[in-house]
């Protein structure tokens, strides 16, 4: 007789068992934090009533050219500064549509009004004088170019004795 098949579980079957425990927990908990974090994500538009707009940065010998996506904004609406290394864009949207119909007694007026912000870090010295910016067809370019660095100058310095 097999001393084995008289115990009712072996140790690898305890270790399985554990593991799976500990397995089908940390599933559980995975499984909550994420619909914890679903129910509670801020959709692009919470909280502004603008759509957040596509960026693109490319970054090239010359400097630093960013394109931004703003649709049904008007050039008077947008801010832009450089600010110690860091460009902001600010945005702003209001809309007003009034329909009226006499003959029905039918009258609608809708508001829209929604702001949008933005911070770049810039990865290199800008040269702040040359900064330019178009804003064409509802979308703005702003073109950073890079400062010129001053040339290295290397000092010697005098060893003494003692």
């Amino acid at each position: 007789m097999d001393f084995k098949s008289l115990m009712p579980f072996g140790r690898h079957d305890v270790a399985q068992r554990a593991e799976d425990g500990f397995t089908s927990l940390r599933r559980e908990m995975d499984r909550l934090f994420d619909s914890f974090t679903r129910e509670w994500a801020v959709p692009p538009t919470a909280g502004t009533g603008f759509i957040t707009p596509k960026v693109d940065v490319v970054e090239n010998d010359k400097g630093l050219v960013l394109t931004a996506e703003l649709p049904g904004i008007e050039v008077k609406d947008i801010s832009l500064d450089i600010t110690d290394g860091m460009l902001t864009l600010k945005a702003e949207r209001k809309d007003e549509r009034e329909e009226k119909d006499e003959k029905t007694q039918y009258h609608l007026v809708e508001r829209s009004y929604g702001t949008f912000l933005r911070r770049f870090t810039l990865p290199f010295l800008a040269d702040e004088e040359k900064v330019e910016a178009g804003f064409d067809k509802g979308v703005l370019t702003v073109t950073i170019p890079r400062a010129a660095l001053p040339e290295k100058t290397v000092k010697k310095i005098e060893v003494k004795p003692g």
